[in-house]
């Protein structure tokens, strides 16, 4: 012991497509995301607390265009602006039961939906295990934005546009154009990043490869959307004033940082996966000692010393292991008093999930610890024999190593 001492899609107006597989800390069984709205094919809807910020603001800068458009309605434009706020998201939710409905039909398992600031966000919990499965998975979101734009389009052809009805079908057909135009824009996290993916992975055969390349692609339309949106907005609109630049430029930064880590997060999970088959708990283990619960801990730390071990346990008198000494509670017992405190106190009992396998590996390890959270896990031979112990931080640093390349 030393003596010294750490799959998701979502579719957003940008919006954040991608799988995140993740280690501990544990998971609910079904983690709520805001006011449950219903569960259409089994799924949970949840609406964030954060959709009634984007709400309001999309009433507020709808609401004054419609003064412009429709002077006549006074302050009831804000309520059809809010109606429209509401459509529009009524739109992003029929993008992602989409996904839904396309990853169910593959088996992959959707955890819940969520309606929030920045769009839905539909969480499928497994990849597609074939590229063209991950392309259509992709592209049915955008494909579906699509026809409702173009549904409102022809809904549009029977009333006059300088109408109620009119204002309200061309901000939704417009809306759904923008939000299928730019989810297909080839960058992860967006669809079209995705669907980049699948080309690529399709071609080469290698998963990986088709992630970095589109998370490279993310990135650089992250630099792209930071740079352009202002650019594209000011060359419109010569007249601007000092606060429609600075809300452009502000959109612009919180979007393209939405894009670049969407991007670094697809890239961190998908050599996380590619490195779990190599995580094995066996590799893990350190060496151990066994010292019974009345030795002081200044002895347990020789013998631990002497024998190159880097964990202690506890056993009784029969020499069955009986608790794990925490290194936490090691570091916080000062040199000088260790001769005169027993590990007894500094010990965490076995628990059934603190006794793991040593041939446990990779999704299975981590499915294990997020089960029974702790700082040491006893490693054990099929025969019950002690192999070592692991401790979380050594598994964590072993999978940060792993996805940053370190």
């Amino acid at each position: 012991m030393s003596d010294s001492s750490g799959r998701r899609t979502s579719d957003q107006p940008p919006h954040d497509s991608g799988t995140r597989p993740g280690p501990p800390p544990p998971e609910d069984p079904e983690p709520r995301g805001g006011i449950l709205m219903g569960r259409p094919f089994g799924v949970p809807i949840y609406v964030t607390p954060s959709w009634f910020v984007i709400a309001a603001l999309i009433t507020w800068v709808f609401g004054g265009q419609l003064d412009r458009v429709l002077p006549e309605l006074g302050a009831a434009r804000y309520l059809l602006a809010f109606f429209f706020a509401v459509a529009f998201y009524g739109s992003v939710l029929i993008h992602e039961l989409a996904h839904t409905l396309v990853a169910l039909r593959y088996k992959l398992g959707v955890r819940r939906i969520q309606l929030q600031f920045f769009g839905g966000v539909s969480e499928i919990e497994n990849e597609a295990e074939r590229p063209w499965r991950e392309f259509w998975l992709a592209f049915v979101g955008p494909l579906l934005s699509l026809v409702l734009g173009g549904v409102f389009y022809l809904a549009l052809q029977g009333v006059e546009l300088s109408t109620v009805p009119g204002v309200l079908l061309t901000g939704l057909m417009v809306s759904n154009l923008v939000v299928a135009a730019f989810n297909l824009l080839p960058g992860l996290p967006l669809d079209g990043g995705r669907m980049l993916r699948a080309v690529v992975w399709a071609v080469t055969g290698r998963p990986m490869t088709g992630t970095v390349a589109a998370a490279w692609a993310g990135r650089v339309l992250a630099v792209v959307v930071l740079i352009g949106l202002p650019l594209i907005s000011s060359a419109r609109e010569l007249d601007r004033s000092r606060t429609d630049t600075l809300v452009d430029a502000v959109l612009a930064a919180v979007l393209a940082a939405i894009i670049w880590n969407g991007a670094t997060g697809a890239l961190r999970n998908a050599r996380l996966k590619e490195a779990l088959p190599g995580l094995r708990l066996r590799d893990l283990a350190r060496r151990v000692v066994e010292v019974t619960a009345d030795t002081p801990l200044g002895e347990a730390m020789r013998r631990a010393h002497e024998a190159q071990a880097g964990a202690v346990v506890v056993v009784d008198g029969r020499g069955e292991p009986i608790a794990l000494v925490r290194e936490s509670a090691v570091r916080a017992v000062p040199e000088h008093r260790r001769p005169w405190v027993a590990v007894g106190p500094l010990a965490r009992d076995l628990e059934p999930g603190l006794r793991l396998p040593a041939d446990l590996a990779g999704e299975d390890l981590l499915r294990a610890v997020r089960a029974t959270p702790a700082g040491e896990y006893l490693v054990v031979e099929e025969d019950g024999r002690v192999f070592g112990v692991a401790t979380l931080t050594d598994i964590e640093q072993r999978l940060t190593a792993a996805v940053t390349g370190r």
